[in-house]
């Protein structure tokens, strides 16, 4: 099996060697085609308005002056054109993405672009608690249950042009509880908050940042799966047309 390994946060990103770590086990034929700096946030984003530069880094191993759709694209279209992988791990993400964070993610996005092409991909995340900062970011979770979680998804039956978002848990591998596979949660969007102040030529900024999460009722999203302590798989697929409305729609515009 020919694997294909990307990311959001960077080349060299702590979680780039967990998910290569974890890689290992599954196969010894595993690229990696990344940005070549951090695009957290970076969506579904590529880019048009300038050129793209690849640097090697070793035998399959890549860097790409973009976002993570170029990477994947430049991966399947060019590195990798005489020899498409047969699989696409994202991550491992520092930090969640769940709920509405798939559409934002940069990590999702990549195994999003994945599945359009027609391979099977996958992207992992690894939750973290508030306090860990930077390259203190826990990937305990992550690096213990990967494998164990990846290896029967793997061998499932594939639907094209879906894919699966993966969240570890932010707690020690021995806390997990186990895996629970669980909708896609929706946060309260009026949790954004936006910080303002001025810079020291006396300009005015702005910071995005996010207010506490709140809980809903029925714990079956992947919100509440990691809060209680499970390793979260949520199965997405790429159609996004509301059928339900489409009657409707037809009806309104007779």
């Amino acid at each position: 099996m020919r694997i294909l390994l990307t990311n959001d946060d960077g080349y060299h990103a702590p979680g780039l060697s967990v998910l290569e770590e974890i890689a290992a086990t599954l196969s010894d034929d595993v690229w990696v085609v990344a940005p070549a700096d951090e695009q957290s946030g970076a969506g579904h984003s590529l880019t048009l308005t300038r050129p793209l530069r690849v640097r090697r880094f070793g035998e399959r191993r890549y860097a790409v002056s973009g976002t993570p759709t170029d990477a994947v694209m430049m991966a399947i279209a060019k590195l990798m054109k005489d020899s498409p992988p047969d699989l696409i791990l994202s991550g491992v993400n520092r930090g969640a993405n769940l709920g509405e964070d798939v559409t934002y993610s940069g990590t999702v996005s990549a195994a999003m672009e994945g599945a359009l092409a027609g391979i099977r991909s996958i992207a992992l995340s690894q939750v973290y608690a508030r306090e860990a900062m930077g390259d203190a970011v826990p990937f305990d979770a992550a690096r213990a249950w990967g494998e164990r979680v990846l290896r029967p998804i793997i061998a499932a039956p594939w639907t094209p042009r879906t894919l699966v978002n993966i969240n570890f848990p932010a707690l020690p591998a021995t806390d997990v509880r186990g895996v629970r596979v669980v909708e896609q949660g929706f946060r309260d969007y009026g949790r954004l908050n936006i910080v303002t102040n001025r810079d020291p030529r006396g300009y005015e900024y702005h910071w995005f940042g996010l207010g506490a999460v709140p809980s809903t009722p029925a714990h079956h999203t992947d919100l509440e799966a990691v809060a209680d302590g499970y390793v979260a798989v949520t199965p997405l697929h790429l159609d996004l047309t509301h059928r339900e409305s489409m009657a409707m729609l037809a009806q309104a515009l007779r």
